[in-house]
C-alpha cells in the first residue's frame, strides 16, 4: 500500500486541528492530509497545511488560476519556511464575487513553475474523470506529465466498474484514487448536475453505503499497491474513517 490521504477542510484552525486530532486517533494510518484552497474561508490552504504539518504531513491545494506567473510563487516561501514538501496543483473555480483576482492560468504553467521556483517541492495534478471522454483526460494527464507532475489525485469515483477502467488506461502513473461518501439526495443531485456523474444502478446516498464502497477502494488499492485519497466531505468524518476501519 503506497499511501492513505485524506481531504480536511480549513473552515477555521480550532475545527481543523480538532479534526486532525480525531484522525490521528484512528486506526487508519493515514500518510497525507490533503488541505483545499475554499476562498470563502480565511485560512488559504498552505496556512492550513503549515497546522497539519503539526500532525502529518500535509499536502495543500494550489489554485491556478490565483498564481500570476509574471511574478514569484506568492506562496513559495511560506511553503519553504514550513517546509511543505508536496502541493496539488488543481485548476480552481471560479470566485463568487470581484474582490478576488484571477489570471488566465493554466495547470500545466503552474506546476513548470513550481519546478523551476521549487524544485525541492513535488507536484501534484488533478484528474476530473467526468469533465470529457477517457481519451480527452488521458491528454490532460500527459500534458501534466510533461509539465513536470509527479502523481495524480483524482475527483472521486463512485463505481469500481469506472475506477477499473482508468486503472487500466493510466497503469503505471502515479494515481491516488478519490472517494466520498454522499448521504443525501441533495448531494447525489449536485454531483449529477455539476460533475454529470452517472451512479451505478445499486447505489444509494447512505453512509453505509459510501462506507462500503470506499472499503471496496481500500483493498483494490492494497491489491495493486496504489494510493487512496478520502474525502469526507459534508460528512461526519469520524463515523465515515470509523466504518472503513471495521
Amino acid at each position: 500500500m503506497k499511501r492513505i490521504a485524506v481531504e480536511l477542510v480549513p473552515r477555521n484552525e480550532e475545527e481543523l486541528r480538532e479534526e486532525l486530532k480525531l484522525l490521528k486517533e484512528t486506526r487508519l494510518k493515514v500518510d497525507r492530509v490533503n488541505i483545499p484552497d475554499l476562498l470563502r474561508y480565511e485560512l488559504r490552504s498552505w496556512e492550513g497545511a503549515a497546522i497539519a504539518q503539526e500532525f502529518f504531513p500535509a499536502m495543500p491545494h494550489i489554485r491556478a488560476m490565483d498564481v500570476d506567473l509574471s511574478r514569484p510563487l506568492a506562496m513559495g516561501e511560506y511553503i519553504k519556511e514550513h517546509e511543505i514538501r508536496e502541493v496539488l496543483v488543481i485548476e480552481g473555480d471560479p470566485p463568487q464575487d470581484m474582490m478576488h483576482t484571477v489570471y488566465p492560468t493554466v495547470t500545466t504553467d503552474v506546476i513548470r513553475k513550481f519546478r523551476e521556483e521549487l524544485p525541492e517541492v513535488a507536484v501534484y495534478a488533478g484528474i476530473d474523470q467526468y469533465r470529457g471522454s477517457m481519451q480527452q483526460e488521458l491528454y490532460q494527464i500527459r500534458r501534466k506529465l510533461q509539465a513536470g507532475a509527479t502523481g495524480f489525485f483524482t475527483q472521486p469515483f463512485f463505481d469500481m466498474r469506472f475506477l477499473e477502467m482508468y486503472a487500466d488506461m493510466l497503469d503505471g502513473i502515479n494515481v491516488c484514487w478519490g472517494v466520498s461518501p454522499i448521504t443525501s439526495e441533495r448531494t447525489k443531485s449536485y454531483w449529477e448536475r455539476k460533475n454529470h456523474v452517472i451512479f451505478p444502478k445499486k447505489f444509494a446516498p447512505t453512509l453505509e453505503w459510501s462506507v462500503e464502497f470506499a472499503r471496496k477502494v481500500l483493498g483494490f488499492a492494497q491489491r495493486n499497491g496504489h494510493c487512496i485519497y478520502l474525502m469526507p466531505i459534508k460528512s461526519n468524518t469520524e463515523a465515515y474513517l470509523r466504518g472503513i476501519l471495521k
